[in-house]
């Protein structure tokens, strides 16, 4: 079975175009989903972060997104700390989720699939695209985010010129349609045997 790494910026459309193959039956592990899952059940997880962070990083035995987006997002030494207690226990779940799969291939969507060489461990991977414009505004409408804030978050991601480097398929979504339409022949190729 084929694993297909699935990524994009911010606001590119991830979550929207990993829907899509959902629906045409491919299971899709959305890795940032599961992180989050994990953080809260994980006493191992709990433990490390709250040696790394302190007792804030965990409210009522949940994970305080909040607190912990704050601490990290100017320091990427603790960035890298936080991934390295939480990306491997990602790692094994979806090696536990892959056995229970079927189909000629599945799609592992990962906000950091590039820059954390997850993409390694894919036979192709896919990634959207949308203009920096339209991405803005539709995190506008999503987000109680101010377009400074965008801006930052975006400016802490690879561009897409160097993810393009890494990537097997592009997906450019822009329009449902259009984009659908580019799903549905992705999908066609992909189910062929190798």
């Amino acid at each position: 079975m084929k694993i297909i790494g699935l990524t994009g910026g911010i606001g590119s459309g991830k979550t929207t175009v990993a829907k899509m193959f959902s629906e045409l039956g491919v299971p899709v592990y959305i890795a940032d989903i599961e992180a989050k899952k994990l953080s809260n059940r994980s006493k191992v997880i709990r433990r490390k972060l709250i040696e790394l962070l302190g007792q804030e990083a965990y409210i009522d035995n949940r994970l305080n997104r909040t607190f912990v987006a704050e601490k990290i997002f100017n320091d990427t030494e603790l960035l890298k700390a936080v991934n390295a207690i939480i990306h491997p226990k990602v790692a094994s779940h979806f090696k536990r989720w892959l056995k229970k799969q079927q189909g000629p291939y599945v799609i592992k969507e990962a906000a950091i699939l590039f820059e954390n060489g997850g993409y390694k461990q894919c036979d192709k991977t896919i990634l959207i695209v949308a203009p920096k414009a339209l991405r803005i505004e539709r995190l506008l409408s999503r987000d109680q985010s101010s377009k400074a804030e965008i801006e930052a978050r975006m400016s802490n991601q690879w561009s897409d010129s160097e993810k393009k480097k890494l990537a097997d398929i592009i997906i450019e979504n822009i329009t449902l349609e259009a984009t659908r339409k580019r799903v549905l022949e992705v999908h066609k190729n992909l189910s062929q045997p190798q």
